[in-house]
């Protein structure tokens, strides 16, 4: 049994075994949604304890490798709300295989990342929550996927959400700062989704996430940078920006547990690391 399978399966049974807990509502953030692209840096502006299993399936630009390859990550992200305003968040960790076509694949652990997020406007009445946060990404990862490199990074954000009923405008600027400019990169990041509460089973949304890299490196020969899960360090690009358009939806199949699935589309050229994505997962609140 893999590694990878043994991770799902756990947080799919400790899912299952908790999700009849009941959540308590809350007011008009009850129809909000949080995102489901660009999981690990499109934090939502919500405050709320919540476990996270998720799976990732990403598609390379055959002209980054030269071939054509898919990248598969199993995750499951923690997140705890001490108070209404202020929560602990665990965003970043999990297995990650790498299959290139043709050619001998990798596997191996992801670094951790984790922090804070402290909601500083919470306005009910114009249904408005502005939320910054910053978490810390720790270098405990293998090499061998592309992790562990540089002493780590810290990211730091602020995250937005506007209701008006039943649609959400959700919004979220931020940056990338690697204590180790040589082996990583510094961007900044602009992330925006809008969601249209049809009903409990289906709440779509349109989403775009943008990486902008602000300096070089010196650890990788690249011309374009690992968007959300790598940092390469590359040493070729400065000032490239990569984007990527999502659409897809959430259900809410109890009070306290959503389903969410997602797919993507890169907007940059082929030497892109960003191809396409596919990303499913579910949120239990506690």
């Amino acid at each position: 049994m893999s590694k990878s399978f043994t991770l799902a399966a756990t947080a799919a049974l400790t899912l299952a075994g908790a999700a009849f807990t009941p959540a308590q509502a809350a007011g008009w953030e009850d129809q909000a949604i949080a995102p489901v692209t660009n999981p690990i840096f499109f934090e939502s502006p919500l405050i709320q304890s919540e476990i996270r299993p998720l799976f990732v399936w990403h598609r390379l630009d055959q002209g980054f490798l030269g071939v054509d390859a898919d990248v598969r990550v199993y995750a499951v992200q923690v997140r705890y709300a001490v108070t209404d305003r202020l929560a602990v968040i665990a965003t970043k960790d999990g297995f990650i295989e790498i299959d290139p076509n043709g050619a001998p694949g990798a596997d191996g652990w992801a670094d951790i990342g984790a922090g804070l997020k402290y909601a500083v406007v919470r306005d009910d009445e114009r249904q408005l929550l502005i939320t910054p946060g910053v978490t810390f990404e720790f270098p405990t990862g293998n090499s061998r996927v592309f992790q562990g490199n540089g002493d780590g990074e810290f990211n730091l954000f602020v995250s937005v959400l506007k209701g008006w009923d039943k649609l959400h405008a959700t919004g979220l600027v931020g940056g990338r700062i690697p204590l180790d400019m040589d082996r990583e990169t510094a961007n900044v990041r602009f992330s925006g989704m809008l969601d249209y509460y049809l009903s409990r089973w289906f709440i779509p949304f349109v989403a775009f996430n943008a990486f902008v890299t602000v300096s070089e490196g010196s650890a990788a020969p690249f011309a374009t940078e690992g968007f959300d899960l790598i940092n390469f360090g590359s040493t070729m690009a400065g000032g490239r920006t990569q984007g990527a358009v999502g659409v897809g939806f959430r259900s809410r199949l109890r009070d306290n547990l959503d389903l969410g699935f997602a797919y993507e589309n890169g907007v940059v050229g082929s030497d892109d690391i960003f191809r396409d994505r596919f990303t499913v997962d579910m949120i239990w609140r506690f």
